[in-house]
């Protein structure tokens, strides 16, 4: 895949994007972005990251790298709408230009997502529209696909339903597992997630009347595609 430097110089008069991440786990697209971001490959720095799981590892990770945490126990609240009123002034307080879900495994309220829309970006373990929700590696297998992958989109009210930006294939092997399919689905997560921040922190893309818009051009269902 093509990295799209040409702009890459564009980045540098420009004060870093605030980057806040979202996440319930381990964090690994957590750390492939604080390791994008170490190695300069995109004008923004994480501010804060936050958790809705207390003993989620990638809050240690944040703290390693010195970045800000916050634990926010989705529990301690009685709704959704609740909760997440709460998440977006904590989020509003860090000024953020771009919030990147990395495995926060809530679903977002209509009243959230419009507060932050066309600043929103999710990473969902399928070629969307296929396989919305969870089980995605499971299910691959279970229609007998030939390949599977990873889709980076904006995020709207619709669940695992905005536009893609960037997909990445993956080849399903016969005894794949679905550790298998993961494993390999990870990797290419780690390589597409960095790439679409990178793309926005240079103001290249962006949502427009719900589709995603690459250097003036809107994009396809399934989003760029380099071939």
């Amino acid at each position: 895949m093509e990295n799209n430097d040409t702009n890459a110089h564009a980045d540098h008069g420009n004060a870093p994007k605030r980057i806040v991440v979202l996440l319930s786990g381990s964090g690994s697209n957590l750390q492939a972005l604080i390791d994008a971001q170490q190695n300069a490959f995109f004008n923004g720095k994480i501010v804060c990251v936050i958790s809705n799981r207390p003993d989620a590892y990638g809050l240690t990770r944040a703290q390693q790298a010195n970045i800000e945490t916050l634990s926010l126990d989705h529990k301690a609240y009685n709704t959704r709408e609740q909760y997440d009123a709460e998440l977006a002034k904590a989020i509003e307080n860090t000024k953020p230009d771009l919030i990147i879900l990395a495995g926060f495994m809530r679903i977002l309220t209509p009243e959230f997502v419009a507060k932050f829309k066309g600043k929103l970006l999710n990473i969902h373990p399928s070629l969307l529209p296929k396989y919305q929700g969870l089980h995605t590696h499971q299910r691959a297998l279970d229609a007998k696909d030939s390949e599977h992958g990873v889709s980076v989109h904006f995020v709207t009210e619709e669940l695992d339903g905005g536009p893609v930006i960037l997909q990445a294939k993956v080849p399903i092997f016969d005894g794949d597992t679905a550790e298998d399919l993961a494993a390999r689905v990870h990797e290419q997560e780690h390589r597409i997630y960095p790439l679409v921040t990178k793309w926005f922190c240079q103001d290249r893309l962006l949502m427009q009347n719900d589709s995603a818009v690459l250097d003036n051009n809107k994009l396809p269902q399934q989003g760029y595609a380099s071939e």
